[in-house]
């Protein structure tokens, strides 16, 4: 195997003046990055694990490469979450010390851990950074490089324990379906305490040798500026496409609404417009979202102002990447593509029965070089988790069809719904009353039912709060693009969907509710 960042061993001469990383006004070079990343390896080589307070900055990102350098595994945090999973993290992982900025107010559970501070203002040469102190030989493929916490929504969140083998043989399928070099210039403004945002959007572009730019808070004007001055490749959640959507479908020279990052807590947005947004994004060499499916309708949108299509990839994080578009391939918006290089995928029962025939629906198992070794502390977890013959339960539904391209159907415990003897997705219908002029965001569940066995239940917000569609509309719009029996019993009407960090509706609040 060989090295996982090498463009930061030693880089010299113009690699090493080459931008690896841009966070607003400070530009890190490769130079600069591996400089103060083995300093502060140098700090931590005898630590056992750390936690990274993973803000979106520079910091965040000298703090990951230093621990991959050190060959310490990393548990990045994300700053949010509330004292009691972070006590349950830090119980669980056991790291000895936390990296932070020096500016960031740590939570009480943190100040028993020795704090190492990163300044990425204070960087220097990588002479001067280092000297006195050699780096370690490369961890081996096997060993864990990070420890990424589950969202927790069966219990309390587990830690999927991802090795060196399974970052690098997904970032290099990414490699070959996206044509990705060193001379890509990656724009984004995901979280850097999850695998879309950390291992794709920064690890990506650094075991290529390009660069990334990260916007720190989401806005429409931020990416039109990003994509129009040199960026070729952007990422995103759904939420944000969406937010890009509507200001594209805004008047000229409107920003519309959508600043901010994915959960809506952002400014608004800075200048520019809907034709500096088209044209910025037509520029860009792809574009991908994930983390969730992007409906049909923003899929549209995009493509009818900018001439360019969404690509769609799927992974989690137990599985990093599994399936998505190849840049050369046949766009086909509802569906994630086909596995990527070295990955196998199946669909079986719930009995295990494997299905073979196209267009069945089952539950996506995989299995692969990019697979965690196992959840921390639970071989319990771990074993559930896979089957007998060594495949990996994901707990989606999905389809496959002729030319292997998988459709997500939904999460087999919140989007299979089972109704009068039909298995329904869910997302089949979202897409259905996005469509719709009167609905703005939706989402679709199950609800128990005496006669149907489940009922399917539509969460709706309004694109006019104080006009909105009657439910009767809506299920009608169902049954007529679909069947009846996918059609809505009962619509009730949101302000807002309750989302996580990545902008994914949690569903299990909404049937809580």
């Amino acid at each position: 195997m060989t090295l996982l960042l090498p463009a930061l061993q030693s880089p010299t001469g113009p690699a090493a003046s080459r931008e690896a990383v841009r966070f607003g006004d400070l530009s890190l070079s490769y130079g600069r990055l591996a400089g103060a990343a083995d300093a502060l390896a140098a700090r931590i080589a005898d630590a056992g694990r750390v936690a990274v307070w993973a803000t979106p900055t520079p910091e965040t990102v000298i703090a990951v490469v230093a621990a991959l350098r050190a060959g310490v595994p990393a548990v990045p945090l994300n700053p949010r979450t509330g004292e009691r999973e972070l006590a349950h993290i830090l119980a669980d992982s056991e790291p000895t010390a936390v990296l932070a900025g020096p500016d960031d107010t740590l939570p009480p559970a943190l100040e028993r851990l020795r704090r190492v501070t990163v300044d990425a203002r204070a960087a220097g040469t990588p002479a001067k950074e280092t000297a006195g102190w050699a780096l370690p030989a490369e961890a081996g493929p096997g060993s864990p490089a990070l420890i990424v916490y589950t969202s927790g929504t069966t219990g309390p969140p587990k830690g999927a324990v991802l090795p060196r083998r399974a970052v690098a043989a997904s970032l290099d399928a990414l490699e070959d379906a996206w044509g990705w070099t060193g001379d890509d210039v990656l724009v984004h403004a995901l979280p850097l305490f999850h695998v879309h945002g950390l291992i794709l959007g920064v690890l990506g572009p650094l075991r290529r040798g390009g660069s990334v730019r990260h916007l720190g808070r989401f806005s429409p004007d931020g990416v039109a500026r990003e994509l129009a001055s040199g960026g070729t490749m952007l990422f995103g959640v759904p939420t944000m496409y969406h937010r890009l959507a509507e200001v594209l479908d805004g008047p000229a020279g409107g920003s519309g609404p959508g600043s901010g990052p994915a959960d809506g807590s952002g400014s608004p947005a800075d200048g520019g417009g809907r034709d500096a947004l088209a044209g910025a994004l037509a520029g860009a060499r792809l574009l991908v979202s994930g983390s969730a499916a992007l409906p049909v309708h923003d899929h549209e949108r995009i493509a009818a102002a900018t001439g360019r299509r969404v690509t769609e990839r799927y992974g989690m994080t137990e599985t990093l990447m599994n399936t998505g578009i190849r840049a050369d391939g046949v766009p086909r918006p509802g569906t994630v593509g086909p596995p990527l290089a070295g990955v196998e995928l199946r669909l079986a029962e719930e009995d295990g029965t494997v299905l073979g025939e196209p267009g069945a629906i089952g539950e996506i198992q995989v299995r692969g070089p990019n697979l965690f070794t196992g959840y921390l502390n639970r071989p319990d977890a771990t074993a559930a988790a896979h089957t007998a013959d060594g495949w990996f339960r994901t707990g989606d539904v999905g389809t496959v069809d002729e030319d292997g391209y998988v459709t997500i159907v939904g999460r087999k415990a919140t989007d299979l719904i089972k109704s009068g003897g039909y298995k329904i997705g869910a997302g089949e219908i979202e897409n259905v009353l996005l469509a719709h002029p009167g609905v703005r965001e939706a989402a679709v569940t199950g609800e128990e039912d005496p006669d149907l066995g489940e009922r399917v239940v539509a969460w709706v917000v309004a694109a006019d709060p104080g006009s909105p569609p009657a439910a009767e509309e809506l299920a009608d719009h169902v049954a007529a693009q679909l069947a009846p029996h996918k059609r809505p019993r009962t619509v009730h009407y949101l302000d807002a969907l309750p989302r996580n960090d990545l902008g994914k509706i949690m569903k299990r609040s909404l049937r809580a509710g």
